[in-house]
């Protein structure tokens, strides 16, 4: 008998649809108590398609970027094989990988993703194209840690006083910067100011990093502007005290992120969206704040960025947040209704399924990012559908797991 394929190794079984797309459930479906009936009339825009650019997500919820702590020297592994492939299996519209460093200093921890080298291409193409398979959108979120960069992974935290990573266990103590010689605080690292021609640098290896991830065959990338890391330590002035070009005046602060974004729209090809993650609050007074992201969102939809990804704080260790469900979709709701020229997404604790629902349904984002929820169940998107009473596509491979609905 002749093979179905030259090698094995790389047979993926056909999916008749994309797993988490709303379908038409079939008689045989209802009459198992598999569907109640045919799904709501009109559909919850939360699983309508939404198409960006060239690019179209077969719904709307997706999975945020979330670090992993599990590379060495950058590269993707078997794990992030694993672990990205798990979401798109079960419905997941877009699938953004974590945040990774477009330099080596630019990692948070010596753990960390990486796309500074062209070596860690095949590795992430590796991930890519096995999501594809079951049609989710692949993302990446490109990042410089600045001046929280050369800590300790994530399952380290406790054991230590600090957060502080040292150059015999991988990290950079020498090599951290930032805009201003400011700390986060006691537990991390004191960063150098930067220099111009380190300004530069960065700006090139975020350009750079875009190819490789138009290479690895990403289909959206996303600048990492928020949570304290180099670009929003940038925007804020609370990190930045610089008295040249890239310091003082809004238009100084959010030079070097345009900078960014201009130069990776540049090299990013024009069918592909690019998203920007931002904190639309640093939640301390005299910092970042709303207004500043809703004029910033204007700015950066004019350098080329498709949708603005609203999340919160992370630059001040004195934020004052009062976390509830849902309590970042203001900040996305008002960039949506004040910058018209550019999509938002929400995120932040998007928990029960209604609020996934109510979040797009009245406008107050066109995406919702969700990431804890889908560390503890991957198949979250088809949860969702359950519980909102939409019937959805599932894997072959998993379809004969599905709840009964009586």
């Amino acid at each position: 008998m002749a093979p179905v394929t030259a090698d094995p190794h790389e047979f993926f079984q056909t999916q008749n649809a994309a797993p988490g797309a709303a379908v038409e459930p079939s008689e045989a479906d209802i009459a198992q108590g598999f569907a109640a009936g045919s799904n709501p009339s009109p559909l919850p825009k939360v699983f309508q398609p939404l198409t960006i650019r060239g690019v179209t997500a077969k719904n709307r919820i997706w999975v945020s970027p979330m670090c992993m702590y599990s590379s060495q020297d950058g590269f993707a592994t078997d794990f992030h094989l694993a672990h990205y492939s798990q979401f798109a299996m079960h419905g997941a519209g877009l699938v953004m990988v974590e945040a990774s460093g477009v330099l080596p200093e630019g990692r948070i921890s010596p753990n960390c993703l990486g796309i500074w080298a062209d070596e860690h291409v095949p590795g992430l193409r590796r991930v890519v194209r096995h999501m594809h398979q079951y049609g989710a959108v692949a993302g990446i979120q490109i990042a410089h840690s600045g001046r929280k960069g050369s800590t300790i992974p994530l399952r380290l935290y406790g054991t230590r006083p600090g957060f502080k990573e040292d150059a015999e266990h991988g990290g950079w103590p020498d090599n951290v910067y930032g805009p201003s010689a400011i700390a986060y605080d006691d537990g991390h690292h004191t960063p150098a100011e930067m220099t111009a021609e380190q300004i530069g640098a960065v700006t090139r290896a975020f350009a750079d990093a875009a190819r490789r991830a138009d290479a690895a065959g990403f289909d959206v990338v996303e600048l990492h502007a928020a949570h304290g890391y180099l670009l929003h330590e940038f925007l804020s002035p609370l990190s930045n005290r610089r008295t040249d070009k890239y310091g003082g005046s809004f238009e100084n602060r959010t030079r070097l992120v345009r900078e960014v974004a201009a130069a990776v729209r540049r090299v990013w090809p024009r069918e592909k969206p690019l998203f920007a993650r931002v904190s639309s609050t640093d939640w301390v007074e005299g910092g970042w704040t709303a207004a500043d992201t809703v004029a910033l969102a204007r700015l950066l939809a004019a350098d080329g960025v498709d949708l603005v990804d609203c999340s919160t704080g992370g630059n001040d260790p004195r934020q004052a947040i009062a976390p509830a469900p849902g309590y970042q979709v203001p900040f996305a709701a008002r960039v949506r209704a004040e910058v018209p020229e550019v999509l938002t997404a929400a995120v932040g604790i998007l928990t029960p399924a209604t609020l996934v629902r109510d979040t797009v349904e009245e406008g107050r984002a066109d995406a919702v990012f969700i990431g804890r929820g889908f560390l503890r169940n991957p198949s979250l998107t088809l949860t969702i559908a359950r519980e909102l009473g939409v019937n959805v596509a599932w894997s072959n491979q998993y379809k004969y797991s599905r709840t009964k609905t009586n």
